[in-house]
């Protein structure tokens, strides 16, 4: 009974351990921890304790990607929602302690000065004069039809006044802090006296370039050392490193010839005695549509007129030589077989220059006409009699009737080309006329956009072209092919999963072994396998430890694959991995440092002739050195070694000077002050307009200054 009674006492306690279970039941445990974890995120980051909405910013994502048109990647356009997220927070901070606001009047303003608005015929009255009212009246329009169902424009609309503001926003802050980047004219004098002081000096020169190389050798663990001592200028991340081998899906020589032989059979009639069915070949069909949908073929029909160049070399002679009706195949060509029919044989210009006159009717393609199909006709019969023989009336007709680009040029169409002509964006009927037909030749012509009157004004010399079929069969593995390169990539995840080393499992199967080296937490491009984002994100679980391998699916271009992945390096936020990059800067900084150390000990003595004397070098001259122009004679640029000369004691020895050619040691022999003048406004000015131009460096300070917490690789 006290058992019992214990139980009753603890009974929500038992009904959670219960509910958990259950829990447990459904998800893993990974999932578990993360569901309690005090690490569980909602949100994409935060500005200065301003959340960034998971499902806003989803929204904002696939926005920009639909606004791109398809050409953004899923990172690329996470990368830039985050930056305009993170811009517009920052700013918004500074905005709030500025006081700064910009009212819908200002954003009403800057939006009507827009030359886009100004300068759209929707927004102009009857004297072509833009009209406020008519932008108000099409905004309205457009809430209407937001609220109707059709928010796409609205929306836009939306951004756009979003965008006006931010940009209003930003001068005023940028303008404000303007105001605070001045100078006196104590300063601009000062600038003055001390930029262009004239310096005479004595100094002796020993270059980094007399300490060989080789012992002036620089570590990996000195550079390390360095860099972590200097983190700031290198702003560690986290970075993967990993080892790949790629195995591609591509169809073996047995499926090559598969897909050959099925094509060959499609050449000629193939008898089914089990059913007494003939089926027809390319060679005997006529209803090519019907042909390829039957047999399925894996490029649609071709209705272009090809010159000889424009054909495969390997089969192009072949064609030439041929006659109409021939098929010629099958032949590989980019992938595919192929046989092609030859259904016609021309002489056609490659280009042809023609004018027309149109009149649409009811119903034709982009027309608004309300002419019926008779009383359309019977107008362009009555113009053609006007212009067949006319050039002059052709193009007054024409300028007063076409209501397409032609208006005004006398409906000169201008020079198409033939490839042009016969795609599927031109008027079959059109193009039939005026390359079919010689110069000179004027006729009415039906096409979808109504009649037109047709003039051909000059064509290019005619060719021969060949019109053809062509049935394509993609070479593709086989199931059977897909199945061995799937094994064979399971077997090496298998091997490596087993603790194999991946250098000796290649070596033995002959695999190349590809490398992607400090990638970043938000990467997505992989070196050969180009964007694979699953991988990164593999690779930066916090569960993941080193010599964890997996395979993958992958997609390169369309071709698809397995890539078996092993992590061999990985880095925390607060380390640095030495970089090419951070070795080719650093490496030439330090190995100068330790050439001048061992430059310093060899310069001995207290004047300069005796330091020039031990370390066999000689005492130089420099006259009328400024810090505005810090170049020494036969040395170079050095501004360091001019910046200490500015402050040194006359006819004093230096202490030994590290700039950037080489060691110094100097003796300042004079200085010429400039000139006093009367007024020192243009420097004063330099100061102020050398201030200004750093305002490009405002945002970067900003955002340095604020919080800002990236939860992005959470969630993609």
């Amino acid at each position: 009974m006290a058992i019992l009674s214990k139980i009753r006492d603890r009974s929500m306690f038992l009904i959670l351990i219960v509910g958990l279970a259950l829990f447990a039941f459904v998800l893993d445990p990974s999932s578990i921890q993360q569901f309690f974890s005090s690490n569980k995120v909602n949100s994409v980051g935060q500005i200065n304790g301003d959340d960034i909405d998971r499902d806003e910013f989803a929204q904002q994502v696939e926005a920009y990607k639909t606004q791109s048109g398809g050409r953004a990647t899923q990172m690329q356009s996470v990368n830039a929602v985050w930056n305009s997220m993170v811009s517009e927070k920052v700013f918004q901070t500074q905005l709030e302690k500025a006081g700064i606001v910009v009212g819908e009047k200002d954003i009403w303003d800057a939006m009507v000065a827009l030359p886009e608005i100004q300068n759209s015929p929707l927004f102009k009255n009857e004297i072509n004069l833009f009209d406020e009212e008519k932008l108000k009246e099409y905004i309205a329009n457009m809430k209407d039809e937001a609220e109707a169902g059709n928010k796409q424009a609205w929306m836009n609309w939306l951004a756009t006044e979003k965008s006006i503001k931010q940009n209003l926003e930003r001068q005023a802050y940028s303008s404000l802090v303007s105001v605070g980047l001045g100078a006196s004219l104590e300063e601009g004098k000062r600038d003055y006296m001390f930029d262009n002081t004239k310096m005479d000096a004595k100094y002796v020169f020993v270059p980094y370039s007399t300490i060989p190389d080789s012992i002036s050798l620089v570590s990996k663990d000195e550079i390390q050392k360095y860099v972590e001592e200097n983190s700031k200028r290198f702003k560690p991340e986290a970075t993967r490193s990993l080892q790949y081998v790629k195995f591609d899906i591509v169809p073996s020589e047995t499926d090559d010839a598969a897909v050959k032989n099925e094509v060959d059979n499609l050449i000629n009639d193939v008898e089914e005695s089990n059913f007494s069915l003939k089926i027809l070949g390319l060679k005997s069909a006529i209803d090519y549509d019907e042909f390829f949908i039957e047999h399925k073929s894996d490029l649609s029909i071709d209705n272009g007129y090809k010159f000889k160049s424009q054909l495969p070399a390997t089969i192009s002679d072949a064609i030439f030589e041929a006659s109409v009706g021939d098929v010629i195949g099958s032949y590989k060509d980019n992938g595919y077989y192929k046989i092609s029919k030859i259904v016609e044989i021309l002489q056609l210009p490659d280009s042809v220059k023609s004018s027309h006159i149109i009149v649409p009717y009811l119903g034709t393609t982009r027309s608004t006409s309300v002419k019926t199909k008779a009383e359309a006709k019977k107008t362009i019969d009555s113009i053609f009699t006007l212009v067949k023989n006319n050039k002059t009336k052709f193009t007054e007709i024409a300028d007063v009737i076409n209501s397409d680009g032609t208006k005004g040029k006398g409906g000169d169409i201008g020079w198409v080309r033939k490839d042009q002509a016969f795609s599927a964006g031109f008027d079959k009927d059109f193009a039939d006329f005026i390359y079919k037909n010689k110069t000179g030749s004027v006729s009415v012509v039906e096409t979808a956009f109504g009649f037109h009157i047709i003039r051909i004004d000059e064509q290019t010399a005619p060719e021969k072209v060949v019109k053809l079929v062509t049935f394509a069969r993609l070479i593709e593995a086989s199931e059977e092919t897909e199945n061995i390169i799937f094994e064979q990539a399971e077997t090496l995840a298998s091997n490596l999963a087993d603790g194999n080393k991946l250098e000796d499992l290649a070596k033995e199967s002959t695999y190349n072994i590809q490398s992607a080296v400090n990638l970043k937490v938000l990467s997505e491009s992989i070196p050969g396998i180009n964007n694979q984002r699953q991988i990164v994100q593999w690779a930066f679980d916090q569960e993941r430890e080193l010599n964890d391998s997996k395979r993958f699916d992958i997609d390169v271009l369309g071709k698809r694959g397995y890539a078996v992945v092993l992590l061999n390096g990985k880095t925390e936020k607060d380390e640095i991995v030495l970089s090419s990059d951070i070795l080719l800067n650093v490496r030439p900084e330090l190995t100068n440092k330790k050439k001048a150390a061992l430059i310093k000990e060899t310069m001995k003595g207290v004047t300069l002739e005796e330091i020039a004397e031990s370390t066999n070098s000689t005492v130089r001259s420099a006259s009328s050195v400024t810090l505005a122009s810090p170049l020494l004679s036969g040395v170079g640029n050095e501004p360091n070694i001019v910046g200490a000369m500015s402050t040194l004691k006359l006819d004093e020895v230096s202490d030994k000077i590290e700039g950037e050619k080489g060691v110094f040691v100097v003796m300042v022999t004079k200085r010429e002050a400039s000139a006093v003048l009367e007024n020192y406004e243009i420097f004063r000015n330099k100061i102020v307009t050398k201030l200004k131009g750093r305002n490009y460096q405002l945002y970067q300070v900003l955002q340095d200054a604020s919080d800002i917490k990236d939860n992005r690789s959470s969630f993609y």
